[in-house]
């Protein structure tokens, strides 16, 4: 038994006027209780309490000790309150990674209205293309895109992120839209370089049907903006994600194409550290992030000059 037990112990054996009742009240036997109250008593050199058929008192000392048990058991209470307050809180300094086209325009208004919930806390949003080590670079979550390769890390699905066909009304005049995933390579494409397969484009039909398409085109990029900006200049058809091509097919600048046909969907995961000691600024940002990604989560995100 530790010093704090034997804190808690003595203050129940005075307060019960007995080693019986102070022990049942601890979960511990009576002679452990009666050894170890003897055993502070020896290593103090003075006695605390006074025993008798008619029970346990304390003596003079006793009393003083009581008192400075008690006052030592209020503090420890108290420090373990305010911890178990700091854990409940969202507070401190979190540090997010993500992908530019996906930070810039999904994470910063996720991030910001959940911010507003939580003043005490501090966001640092790193955006970059590349995969970072979280535990070198300091990062408390990533959120990433793919299905996972295991690791030593946690992770959650968020939810997931659909692709879609596109051009402009203006370079379809000029080139009727494909019917069919075949009729593709008769178009420019404007090719991302880092997803759906770079120059092999994956589709599928409702009755699981999946053509590949081999592309070629004047523009690649390994930046979805960049991807973007070619296909609303007219250069061709692209591939890209709902929520880069949301607004501007709402605006009517870009045109889905080939609807009755699916591109692969990427998963969109939340990833930490470790999945053993998950902090609560990291498991409530997890939780919030979670409530955003459901149905046609891209049609819910804000109007963005960004695209």
């Amino acid at each position: 038994m530790d010093r704090v037990q034997g804190i808690s112990l003595f203050i129940r054996v005075v307060e019960t006027g007995s080693f019986s009742k102070a022990a049942k009240d601890l979960g511990i036997t009576q002679p452990t209780a009666t050894k170890f109250v003897a055993a502070t008593e020896k290593r103090l050199g003075i006695l605390l309490l006074h025993r008798s058929t008619r029970g346990v008192t304390p003596t003079e000392i006793g009393k003083i000790y009581y008192e400075k048990c008690k006052s030592i058991a209020r503090e420890i209470e108290e420090a373990d309150d305010l911890a178990s307050l700091f854990q409940s809180k969202v507070r401190g300094k979190l540090t997010i990674s993500s992908s530019i086209a996906f930070g810039r325009r999904v994470l910063t208004p996720t991030i910001l209205e959940f911010m507003s919930h939580h003043p005490e806390l501090e966001v640092n949003l790193n955006m970059d293309d590349r995969y970072i080590n979280l535990v070198e670079q300091g990062v408390d979550l990533a959120i990433r895109m793919r299905r996972l390769p295991d690791s030593s890390l946690g992770s959650r699905l968020l939810g997931m992120n659909p692709w879609v066909l596109v051009a402009t009304p203006t370079y379809l005049e000029k080139n009727p839209a494909p019917k069919n995933p075949g009729e593709i390579n008769k178009h420019q494409a404007l090719i991302y370089t880092t997803a759906q397969g770079d120059h092999r484009w994956n589709f599928t039909n409702a009755n699981n049907q999946t053509e590949v398409v081999e592309v070629n085109g004047p523009f690649t990029s390994n930046n979805l903006g960049s991807i973007l900006s070619a296909a609303r200049n007219s250069m061709g058809l692209a591939v890209l994600p709902w929520y880069v091509a949301h607004q501007s097919i709402k605006d009517k600048l870009l045109k889905p194409l080939l609807e009755e046909w699916s591109l692969p969907a990427q998963e969109i995961h939340a990833v930490f550290s470790s999945p053993k000691h998950v902090p609560t600024k990291v498991s409530q940002c997890i939780d919030w992030l979670q409530t955003k990604f459901k149905g046609d989560w891209w049609k819910e995100l804000p109007t963005s000059k960004l695209e």
